[in-house]
């Protein structure tokens, strides 16, 4: 189990009926309801698979996996941050192509 050095606190909300259901399902297992819910939630969360991705596309788009994609992008943004970069409107751009 968990050790006093690596353990955080966080206070829930949780409506009245579901504490009650909780507290039921914990006196038939014999632990109070804090430690119920305590193996539950970690129980839950071990059996889930988090995968974290450099890749900031929703869909997971291939291009932002190219490093040369991803320089170019931090470069962009770092001009954009230093006020060195120019916004157009649509129609500013369609007047400069001409259509």
């Amino acid at each position: 189990m968990a050790t006093a050095l690596n353990i955080k606190r966080k206070n829930i909300d949780l409506p009245v009926d579901v504490l009650q259901k909780l507290s039921i399902m914990a006196a038939a297992q014999g632990k109070s309801l804090k430690k119920y819910i305590e193996t539950v939630l970690i129980s839950k969360a071990n059996s889930v698979s988090v995968e974290v991705s450099e890749n900031p596309s929703p869909s997971g788009d291939p291009w932002f996996d190219a490093p040369e994609n991803m320089a170019e992008l931090d470069e962009a943004i770092r001009q954009h941050k230093e006020g060195k970069t120019v916004s157009y409107t649509m129609e500013e751009i369609s007047k400069m192509l001409g259509v």
